[in-house]
């Protein structure tokens, strides 16, 4: 049975003193992300297809629910073979993972990168240590545990490495700018692998019905192996994980499995991500996200954090984001914030929804007002 490396008064640790309650260290967590703005808005935020107009169609708040569960569910199967992991920082670590994703998943991700190019990078999992430790609750974050923040700032969805440990040192999480670290508990790898296997049988059932594929598109041998639907994708890549993990000190998939989950990432990006009509609506999103960059630029350049200034323009978008300065001013001057920052951490926290009504504020004439 693997331990994890560091001491538990570590991954306990909190920026903040708290005194313990009931619902022990990290259920705290989970309530304190279910109770977040953040966490809200991630029911309107891309998974993988935009605004979809409808109810089945899996967007960030559903994606995060099975990373959890799937994560937990590992944790439980772990445990009954001898391990002894923590199911509660599990679920949390992945209630958590997305919190920094912006307007229009990845295409959102990338478009803020682009405006960011010789001033920083827009990392989302980096982003998502920003929101619960800094930006949440008006700038005085969410107070988590040491090891719920360094599972979130680690979890890095996109690689598929097939072994994984935690590392043996403390990450310095202030220090961490880009993707390239590793989880300091079992329980923050787990939820690396489970990110993958929540995203890749789901991503296939929204394309299924959106349209893009057909059931019988997915090559036989991963049917075969995995499954073609979310469901058995899902069960393949849990019991496989367990069983290829129990007896060992690291966390990983079967040789076959993951060359399996690796051709279906292959086919989904060809089938899928890469799709003609993916890449028109992509293309629409991130021009938003560079129109509204550019805008809230000027206009914080010119009216900085004099709050009424932000009301003599006629746009709800203008009034909204004189607010969020006014409420996060105290936070940025600390921070001594450049205009980028301020601007990306805004429009970071939109949702899909509130990006295309503000371009549409931006686009259109505002109507006339005959009361």
């Amino acid at each position: 049975m693997a331990e994890n490396p560091l001491p538990q008064e570590t991954y306990l640790r909190r920026s903040s003193e708290r005194k313990r309650d009931v619902r022990g260290p990290y259920f705290r967590d989970q309530t304190a992300i279910i109770h977040s703005n953040p966490f809200r808005r991630l029911k309107h935020k891309t998974q993988v297809f935009f605004s979809p107009q409808n109810d089945h169609v899996c967007t960030r708040i559903e994606h995060v629910l099975h990373v959890a569960t799937i994560a937990a569910t590992i944790c439980k199967g772990l445990n009954s073979s001898g391990w002894n992991l923590d199911v509660e920082l599990a679920y949390a670590i992945g209630m958590g993972h997305d919190l920094g994703h912006g307007p229009f998943g990845h295409v959102g991700e990338q478009a803020l990168n682009d405006k960011l190019i010789g001033k920083r990078t827009f990392v989302h999992e980096v982003h998502s240590y920003r929101v619960v430790e800094h930006l949440a609750h008006r700038g005085n974050g969410l107070n988590l545990t040491y090891a719920v923040k360094d599972g979130i700032l680690c979890h890095n969805g996109e690689r598929f490495e097939n072994n994984l440990k935690p590392v043996a040192t403390e990450n310095d999480l202030e220090k961490i700018r880009d993707r390239r670290c590793l989880p300091s508990s079992y329980e923050g790898c787990i939820v690396r692998f489970s990110d993958k296997i929540a995203y890749l049988g789901r991503d296939i059932e929204d394309a299924l019905r959106a349209g893009l594929i057909e059931r019988g598109d997915i090559p036989a041998e991963i049917a075969k192996g995995l499954g073609n639907t979310n469901a058995e994708i899902i069960e393949s890549g849990v019991v496989d994980m367990i069983e290829n993990t129990k007896d060992g000190d690291a966390v990983r998939f079967s040789d076959e499995t993951i060359g399996l989950m690796q051709a279906l990432k292959r086919f989904n990006y060809k089938r899928i991500y890469f799709h003609d009509r993916m890449l028109a609506t992509g293309k629409a999103c991130h021009r938003i996200i560079d129109v509204l960059f550019d805008h809230l630029m000027e206009l914080y350049t010119r009216c900085g954090r004099d709050f009424p200034r932000y009301r003599e323009g006629a746009l709800r978008l203008d009034h909204s984001f004189g607010a969020y300065v006014e409420d996060m001013g105290a936070f940025y001057e600390k921070e001594d914030a450049p205009p980028e920052t301020v601007v990306t951490d805004f429009l970071a926290g939109m949702t899909d929804i509130y990006a295309v009504e503000s371009m549409k504020q931006l686009s259109l004439p505002s109507p006339i007002d005959f009361s």
